[in-house]
């Protein structure tokens, strides 16, 4: 008689997952139109696409976080609970800003901030062809898309070979958009080209640092991991092999020392928009997946990683505030802010509170609203940077920013306020995410780690009044000065709530701050 093999079917939460579907079918609608639409059509179309569908996405993700019960959904593939939610709204949140920031076609004579065709060889007659034919990219859309479900899958991914697809799914994206900068490609193709090299490594690395896991526990999901840890009688060194190399892909997405090196490059190199995008959506998503990987699936082992983690903020924190001190390019500048708030957020991972029982501020809880508050002001910040230019494109050295408050007050005001975030005063959003931050980090008995985060936070203030400083108190050089330009509204949207936000999160942040202490718990 002959058996035949039979293969059950798959049992999905059509609705829980909704958010992952939408995502992926306009991901792969965009191809479709952007294969079959004539070129005049295709950015309002894709453009439209692009914000309907991470609109509906959103509106799903916080439908279900009100009425679905957390759950371990997809065949135990993804954790769909309280954290999960807050990551997936804050990541859609994050898509939304960077689309609008991609749809900029105010600045630069109506220009793009993407080349006209990125396959082409820079400054070849077939670019030259291209630019003045107005054959600006349209794919950005999808790619936005699909990065952006690649990261919803990363911050609930509850098994760890789905968290190694989700970081690929995410990643490849990036690295095309990274060297689709229409001004300085070469610069912009080498960005792209380190990005991926490194980050190829940093995937590799911890892809053989899951199958350390995989031996020492026998299997792919976080709970089985937790289980053998309990049970402690599995090889300690595979278990700490595994952690150690897992960890480095997962640092390395959030720019933490010593997995940095891409990040001032990248940042640099990349389109400005592009940049923004990047500085907010993967942090978010890495943090959100670091959280889940290592307080759900490594939580019996924290003795051992909180004090790895404690050294890695104190490196992180020191390098990047340092260093910034040094820069004398915007979006250079903001990139090693990146990692000094890198290390900001690692010391409240380092804290390990846990949420419910009364407790005001979890770590998770913190954390996101840190990310939260980091996220709204890098996106008002680079808005800035896209509109003051000179007649080559972005004025990016700081040279061109001085005096730029007697140019356009009001621009210089805004960005004042974003840099005041940046380095946590009183009365704006970044005071109070730090604050939280740190609180979580001492209630988990790491008072020593939030006196050190403090002095660096003073230390990294000098380097954002630098910008202030250059802005309102220092004389224009006239050969290299930056001009202002008006912007499209979609810019201008993005400028405004960012602000708007900062100065309500940094005046009565009460509200998110509950709601986010209330969905701080991980489903096991």
């Amino acid at each position: 008689m002959i058996t035949l093999l039979e293969i059950p079917a798959a049992t999905l939460e059509w609705m829980i997952l909704s958010p992952l579907f939408v995502l992926l079918g306009v991901g792969c609608l965009g191809i479709l139109l952007e294969a079959v639409l004539p070129r005049d059509l295709r950015f309002v179309v894709q453009m439209g696409v692009t914000v309907l569908g991470l609109v509906v996405a959103l509106g799903l993700t916080i439908l279900n976080w009100i009425h679905e019960t957390p759950t371990i959904a997809a065949m135990s593939l993804l954790a769909v609970d309280g954290p999960a939610y807050i990551f997936w709204t804050l990541i859609l949140i994050a898509g939304l800003g960077g689309t609008a920031l991609f749809a900029e076609r105010a600045l630069g004579a109506g220009h793009s901030a993407f080349a006209a065709s990125a396959a082409t060889v820079p400054g070849s007659p077939l670019e030259r062809e291209a630019e003045r034919l107005r054959r600006e990219h349209t794919e950005i859309f999808p790619l936005l898309i699909f990065a952006v479900f690649g990261m919803m899958l990363f911050a609930s991914a509850n098994n760890l070979l789905v968290l190694f697809v989700a970081v690929e799914i995410f990643s490849l994206p990036l690295y095309l958009l990274t060297g689709m900068a229409r001004r300085r490609r070469l610069l912009s193709q080498e960005a792209a080209l380190k990005y991926f090299l490194l980050g190829s490594m940093a995937s590799a690395v911890m892809l053989y640092g899951i199958a350390l896991l995989y031996g020492y526990s026998g299997g792919l999901s976080l709970n089985e991991l937790d289980t053998a840890i309990i049970a402690g009688t599995a090889s300690q060194p595979l278990l700490l092999g595994g952690l150690v190399l897992t960890s480095v892909g997962l640092l390395f997405k959030i720019g933490a020392v010593p997995f940095h090196a891409w990040t001032p490059d990248a940042y640099m190199g990349a389109p400005t928009p592009v940049t923004a995008f990047m500085a907010v959506a993967t942090k978010t998503a890495a943090v959100g997946a670091l959280l889940r990987v290592f307080y759900v699936g490594l939580g019996g082992a924290a003795w051992t990683w909180q004090l790895l983690f404690a050294v890695v903020a104190i490196l992180t924190m020191a390098l990047g505030s340092t260093v910034a001190l040094a820069q004398t390019d915007i979006k250079r500048l903001l990139a090693y802010s990146s990692i000094a708030h890198a290390g900001f957020i690692l010391v409240g991972v380092v804290g390990a509170v846990a949420g419910g029982d009364g407790v005001s501020v979890s770590s998770v809880s913190a954390i996101a609203f840190y990310l939260l508050t980091y996220g709204i002001a890098t996106f008002g910040a680079f808005a800035i940077v896209t509109m003051v230019r000179r007649s080559g494109g972005e004025a990016n050295s700081l040279d061109a920013w001085k005096g730029l408050g007697r140019r356009n007050p009001v621009i210089a005001l805004i960005m004042t306020l974003f840099m005041l975030s940046f380095a946590g005063i009183p009365l704006t959003a970044g005071f109070v995410g730090k604050l939280t931050v740190f609180v979580a980090a001492w209630a988990g008995g790491y008072g020593w780690l939030v006196l050190v985060a403090v002095v660096m936070s003073v230390v990294a203030a000098f380097f954002y009044l630098k910008v202030v400083v250059a802005m309102w108190f220092q004389d224009e050089d006239p050969e290299v000065v930056g001009t202002v330009e008006a912007p499209s509204l979609w810019t201008w949207v993005v400028l405004v709530v960012s602000a708007a936000a900062t100065l309500v999160l940094g005046l009565i942040p009460g509200g998110v701050l509950a709601l986010l202490a209330d969905a701080s718990q991980f489903i096991r």
